[in-house]
């Protein structure tokens, strides 16, 4: 089966004004499928995916409308100082079955992700995120998925536990579940308290998952960008920015990031070199201001590829010489803990060690990490995140 298969063409005269595109503008830059699909063979290194899915977008019915409201105002934007590699595959049509729909959106990120193209996916519902992490089965490799969401969809799920359909509220009992388990970190952004059962809580902190209050992020974005760099895969509910910012979702609130931080976090995602697919999902043009909540979401993507084409590759250690190393002994000395600086870009990492029974090719895990847990070590204390992915690592 060919990729082309799942997709449906772009209508052009909607999208694209009568007048064209200048030539600084993405549309006139992006191959996009209108007529012939796009030669995958020839390099390119994004890939637009729009889904046209959201039966079980709990409470956010009329999303799956919002791929092409986007594209409309994505391709008005400005290019960088890059040369873009960008194709436009056009929308993933609803199957008879929702879960036709998911085995059609992991076939084509699996497809996309072999073949070093990042997946940029426009839903549809957050249940589509399921679909995404499933792309990841046959790749043989463990997954950190970080979630920008101002809740924990763990709700239970009514769907059959022998289906992969599931819910936009109930996905990640899907994925902390899933047999086999290649799940290695999950990682929430933005939770809002109020939202957010004290039980589920406990699990999270039970499993050693990494959970940030809105609070604790808002207004200092920077602090996500070293639990952004260490995601293989990103899903954006874009509830998660408030609604004065983004009012095109029911669940819209009036808490949440405001749209430059949105914006920023995008672009975190983009300059890691470890993540391979990204969605922004419940973006809702029925309850949109004037084609603002679209406007914003092209404005992330845009961030996501600024991102993308300003990575540094500096993922130690190759070189050594690139990278400085920093030890330290806690106030016990129950274990030395060692830090890695890049040269090049001043981010941080940590050492962690494997179990004697774990890997024979490795001795340690690196996680990213920022100067205040280097400072926490200095000081003699252990960083909470060190001792989180010790007990993972275990």
């Amino acid at each position: 089966m060919s990729l082309s298969d799942f997709f449906t063409p772009i209508d052009a005269e909607k999208i694209i004004p009568k007048k064209g595109y200048d030539t600084s503008q993405l549309g006139s830059k992006i191959e996009y499928f209108s007529v012939d699909f796009p030669d995958l063979e020839q390099k390119k290194d994004i890939a637009l995916i729009g889904v046209l899915e959201d039966r079980n977008a709990i409470n956010n019915a009329g999303c799956a409308l919002g791929p092409d409201y986007v594209r409309e105002k994505f391709y008005q934007l400005n290019e960088g100082n890059y040369n873009t590699k960008i194709v436009d595959l056009g929308n993933i049509r609803q199957g008879a079955a929702v879960t036709d729909t998911y085995f059609a959106l992991k076939t084509v990120v699996n497809e996309l992700v072999k073949k070093d193209i990042i997946p940029v996916i426009i839903g549809g519902g957050q249940d589509l995120t399921y679909a995404q992490y499933l792309a990841y089965e046959t790749l043989e490799q463990k997954v950190d998925l970080v979630i920008i969401d101002p809740r924990f969809d763990l709700d239970d799920d009514d769907k059959a536990i022998d289906t992969i359909e599931t819910t936009s509220t109930s996905y990640l009992n899907k994925i902390f579940l899933h047999d086999p388990n290649y799940l290695f970190n999950f990682s929430n952004l933005g939770y809002q308290t109020y939202y957010t059962s004290q039980d589920s809580l406990r699990v999270m902190d039970k499993l050693y998952f990494d959970t940030h209050r809105l609070g604790e992020i808002a207004g200092n974005v920077a602090v996500a960008e070293p639990i952004i760099r260490n995601a293989s895969m990103v899903s954006f509910d874009m509830g998660v920015i408030r609604s004065s910012d983004a009012p095109g979702n029911t669940n819209a609130n009036p808490n949440g990031f405001w749209g430059n931080e949105a914006c920023q976090l995008a672009r975190y995602a983009g300059i890691n070199d470890k993540l391979s697919s990204i969605g922004f999902y419940e973006f809702n043009p029925a309850y949109d201001n004037n084609g603002q909540t679209a406007m914003l979401l092209a404005q992330m993507i845009w961030y996501f590829m600024d991102g993308v084409y300003s990575r540094k590759k500096d993922f130690p250690l190759h070189p050594k010489s690139q990278y400085l190393i920093y030890k330290t002994s806690l106030m016990h000395d129950e274990h030395e803990l060692v830090f890695v600086k890049s040269k090049k870009t001043d981010r941080w990492w940590m050492q962690v060690p494997y179990p004697s029974r774990g890997s024979k090719n490795e001795r340690f895990h690196l996680v990213p990490c920022r100067y205040d847990d280097y400072k926490t070590a200095v000081s003699g204390e252990m960083p909470d995140l060190w001792w989180r992915t010790f007990q993972k690592l275990n």
